[in-house]
This record gives structure tokens, C-alpha cells and sequence, in this order.
């Protein structure tokens, strides 16, 4: 055995060769969208809002954040939960929800071959690539929806690239970001070279509608289905897109951070438990 951790072992294929700190010497660019108040109809609402403006201005310190984010809001307890019983022990909790900058090149390593590769097989790569992000040792494209299907082939086919894994696709769900409140994640992985990249996009609320990526990458068909039916984000092209975890008739998508926090009753030897918002607290 090694006196190495698995905790501490690099990730094969996270970092680019020779670049130890691979953050080092980007700049701010652009940004996703201005940050905007979750609700304003009621006053917890209205003192995020305060609070968000004043970490944007760098007036107060709730969190640790660097001033080249963008600030969304300032979440308050666990789950951001108000006006129900706190029995968690959290509800004292404030963090800022914030997105990393965008970085510029040189990225360092292969990074800077993958995204010139990427550029040069499009006239205009700015129609395709809104920005890229490299954080925490990880590189993300953001790239424009109605590219996506075209570049998934690209990356994949491409001799200089050879992404031919897709392992995962997620959502996430940021009501604050204004027009771009849906976010579908991709995650590639090139067997050929051993490398991994993360491809985003963004769509807004009122069309939630992404390309499919399964005529290229077809193991992404459950994972575009599990995130339909969590976010509610639709994938044109899919060859089945229905519900995979939740009933067909279910209304909603449970991942979403609208979604009320709400429960059902649990029964246990005789005693009912009721649902998460509607338990007392004990302070």
C-alpha cells in the first residue's frame, strides 16, 4: 500500500501538465447576467437584496468572495428556507451564491490546445463559446445552445480532440440569473489523450430548451431524461423524453429551487412525522 490517500490522489486528466496553479494569470471578463432580487414581496427579500448590493460593493464580509464574481444573492440558513420551524441547527448561516470570473488565455497546459482547436473549426468562435471559466483546477465552456449539438460532434470526431465519452449531464437552477435562470452540465472525457472538460449552457425559464447531445454521445440518454424531470429542461431531439424517476403526472420538478420544500407524512410504528415545513422547532 501507499502511504498516499485516495483524498489526497490527483484526478487523472483535472489538470493540465506543468501548470501548477492553473488560475493563476486570468482576468476577469465577461460576465453571465446582472444579479437580480429573488422576491421583493416580502421584507427577508428585501434585506437579501440590501445584503447582496453591499458584498457587491465590498462593504460587508459574509462570505469569502473574490470582488471579479458575480454576485446572485446572499442565501441565508441551509436551504434558504423562511417563515417555517428550523430543527437543522443551520438557520444562522448566510453564504454568497456567486459565479467565478471568466478566465483569458493562455489557460496553461492542454487547455490552450483544446480551446484553439475548438476556435479554429468555427469562423467566429464568439457565435459558439460565450466564455470560458477555469476554476478550482477545472476548465468549463460556456457555450451558446444552438451550438451545442455542432460542437458535440466536433469534440468528439475531431482527430486533436477525441471526446468520446460523455459520463454525466446534470442541471442546475439559478432563479437569480436573470434570462439565464436554467443551466444543463456536461461532462467529456477524451480515453485518447486522458483528458476531462465541462461544457455549460444556459437557457432562460420562459424556454427551457436545449439540443440533444444523444445522436452524438447516445449514453446521455437517461441523464438528459433524469434532468428533464428534476429541472424541467427540454431536450429537442431526444428520442424519449419522459419522466425517469417520478410518476408521469407529477407536477413539477422537484430540483428546482422553486420547488416547495413541503413532504408527505411518514408512518412508523403507529406515529406519523409530518413534513419537513410544517415540523416545530425547538428554539
Amino acid at each position: 500500500m501507499t502511504g498516499e490517500s485516495d483524498a489526497n490522489a490527483p484526478v487523472k486528466g483535472a489538470v493540465p501538465e506543468g501548470e501548477s496553479a492553473p488560475d493563476r494569470g486570468t482576468e476577469a471578463g465577461s460576465k453571465t447576467g446582472s444579479a437580480t432580487p429573488v422576491s421583493t414581496a416580502s421584507t427577508d427579500a428585501a434585506e437579501d437584496r440590501a445584503e447582496t448590493e453591499q458584498v457587491e460593493q465590498g462593504e460587508t464580509a459574509v462570505a469569502t468572495t473574490q470582488r471579479d464574481t458575480e454576485v446572485l444573492r446572499v442565501q441565508h440558513g441551509m436551504f434558504g428556507v423562511k417563515g417555517s420551524g428550523d430543527t437543522s441547527g443551520y438557520g444562522g448561516l448566510s453564504r454568497v451564491i456567486d459565479f467565478p470570473a471568466a478566465g483569458q488565455p493562455p489557460y496553461g497546459g492542454w487547455w490552450d490546445e483544446v480551446h484553439e482547436r475548438m476556435t479554429a473549426l468555427s469562423p467566429n468562435s464568439s457565435d459558439i463559446i460565450e466564455k470560458v471559466v477555469v476554476h478550482r483546477g477545472e476548465i468549463t465552456f460556456h457555450v451558446v445552445r444552438s451550438q451545442l449539438a455542432t460542437l458535440a460532434r466536433h469534440l468528439r470526431d475531431d482527430p486533436h480532440l477525441r471526446f468520446e465519452f460523455c459520463s454525466s449531464v446534470s442541471g442546475v437552477h439559478y432563479p437569480g440569473d436573470a434570462g439565464r435562470e436554467l443551466h444543463a452540465v456536461y461532462h467529456l472525457q477524451s480515453m485518447t489523450y486522458n483528458r476531462r472538460i465541462r461544457l455549460e449552457v444556459s437557457v432562460p425559464d420562459a424556454d427551457p430548451h436545449i439540443p440533444s447531445v444523444v445522436p452524438t454521445y447516445p449514453g446521455a440518454d437517461w441523464h438528459e431524461r433524469e434532468t428533464y424531470d428534476m429541472f424541467g429542461i427540454v431536450f429537442d431531439g431526444h428520442p424519449a423524453l419522459t419522466r425517469i424517476l417520478m410518476p408521469d403526472d407529477w407536477p413539477g420538478h422537484p430540483q428546482r429551487k422553486d420547488y416547495p420544500l413541503g413532504g408527505i407524512d411518514v408512518e412508523y410504528h403507529g406515529a406519523s412525522v409530518p413534513p419537513p415545513d410544517q415540523r416545530r422547532t425547538y428554539s
